[in-house]
């Protein structure tokens, strides 16, 4: 890995960091995605606002990163694109999405709210729902080596 690979992971993890830290300093509520965008889709209320916020800046950081034209990550996969091509077609993204967002559900939590949070809280759930995310994504992976795409 080279040395601008590793700041650029050093800088977005510290951001992902800062902004853990200051939902819950400020709001006291924890940096789960799909726990905000659940209670942005489906609460109505006072947290509603900043929940819509949160979201805003998610979609629009990217954005303004790809149109200055910096190329950080997977922000620019192809000149001229924000994300690359899916390599199975919209149909696979869709399916694969809504079984994130049960799995999401069936965990209480995404990697956002265990990984980075959860984590950092030293919870014993969040623990397990973290080893259990990691275990199942290196057996996806092992498992698509072994039969192949």
């Amino acid at each position: 890995m080279e040395l601008v690979s590793a700041l650029k992971g050093l800088i977005g993890g510290g951001l992902i960091g800062l902004a853990a830290v200051l939902l819950m300093g400020l709001l006291g509520r924890i940096a789960g995605i799909s726990g905000i965008v659940s209670g942005a889709l489906f609460e109505r209320g006072s947290d509603r606002g900043w929940r819509l916020a949160f979201i805003a800046g998610l979609i629009a950081a990217p954005v303004l990163l790809a149109m200055t034209g910096l190329e950080w990550g997977n922000v620019v996969a192809e000149p001229g694109r924000l994300i690359g091509a899916s390599a199975y077609g919209p149909g696979v993204m869709l399916i694969s999405g809504l079984l994130v967002g049960l799995g999401t559900g069936i965990g209480s939590g995404c990697t956002s709210g265990h990984g980075v949070c959860g984590l950092a809280r030293l919870s014993p759930r969040s623990i397990a729902a973290t080893l259990t995310f990691v275990i199942v994504a290196m057996l996806t992976v092992y498992l698509r080596h072994v039969i192949g795409e």
